[in-house]
């Protein structure tokens, strides 16, 4: 048995189980649950400090009775990569208890050549999957026993291969008992982040932020993967999640013609009101899809 650490558990989130579960019980008091079709979210994977109440607008979408395989998918912070990746782990730790990685699935994974394998460190570095981690232990406390999860990391990859993966993962989509969860933060503006944009016709800076990362998000609910595409090269919003959320927009483009799909960003929040160029700030959006027959 191979057990990734709860590496950033401690700095980016409690690493004690009793003030984790007070903080992320709290948050999940707060949104409203929109349906009971969710077949996938967008979760952000800032700090604790920073996007967790937000992330909780998501995760209270998901009915954990329903559940038996997560798929979850982040982005690459520190490795380039122009295809995806899988832990070479069996288990993820989390400060409630170890989530098991399906290896049936992930044997298939494999077996299709579109995925390399993580060493440990790289693995255990990203932290765009471990801050979907414990939500994910959350929710499903009282059905621990009855899932298992399905890690990947998501490269940056060009447009053809997000319709190839895209593609091949709609195969695993539309199973009775399987969601997704998709890992981004959205615009990181400052000097610190090599992206400053700015239209003063929408006021502030922080204003301006909000309307970009809304047109983004308008463009997301549209289910168009060739806009959101255009969108990016036009604007270049650092959406740091863009590729594991082009991705999701591939997938339903493949369900669609078998199930009617929706996605409905339900709270965004931003770590700072930036309103001078000597200031910065990051993102956080939450949203969910939904497929009915």
């Amino acid at each position: 048995m191979s057990v990734r650490k709860a590496s950033h558990a401690g700095t980016w989130y409690s690493g004690s189980k009793v003030q984790l579960n007070e903080q992320i019980s709290l948050w999940l008091k707060n949104p409203i649950i929109k349906t009971e079709a969710t077949k996938a979210i967008i979760s952000p994977h800032a700090g604790y400090t920073y996007s967790g109440s937000t992330a909780a607008y998501a995760f209270k979408n998901l009915i954990p009775s329903k559940i038996k395989r997560i798929f979850i998918l982040g982005p690459s912070h520190h490795v380039h990569l122009d295809i995806c990746a899988l832990s070479p782990a069996t288990f993820y730790e989390t400060p409630f208890y170890n989530l098991k990685i399906d290896q049936e699935i992930y044997e298939k994974l494999r077996k299709s050549g579109k995925f390399k394998i993580f060493n440990i460190k790289q693995d255990e570095d990203e932290h765009s999957l471990e801050m979907q981690l414990p939500y994910i232990a959350k929710i499903m406390e009282g059905f621990q026993n009855n899932f298992t999860i399905i890690p990947i990391i998501v490269g940056s990859l060009g447009y053809q291969k997000e319709i190839e993966y895209g593609k091949y993962l709609s195969q695993f989509f539309l199973d009775e008992g399987c969601v997704f969860v998709i890992s981004s933060d959205f615009c990181h503006w400052g000097h610190r982040f090599s992206y400053t944009y700015y239209d003063q016709s929408h006021g502030d800076i922080y204003q301006s932020i909000e309307h970009i990362d809304k047109m983004g998000m308008n463009i997301i609910e549209s289910m168009d993967p060739q806009h959101f595409n255009k969108y990016l090269k036009e604007y270049g919003n650092t959406i740091c999640g863009r590729h594991p959320i082009a991705v999701l927009l591939q997938i339903l483009k493949n369900v669609r013609q078998d199930q009617q799909c929706s996605i409905k960003f339900l709270r965004y929040t931003q770590s700072n009101k930036s309103k001078t160029f000597h200031d910065s700030s990051v993102s956080y959006a939450a949203a969910i899809a939904t497929t009915e027959l």
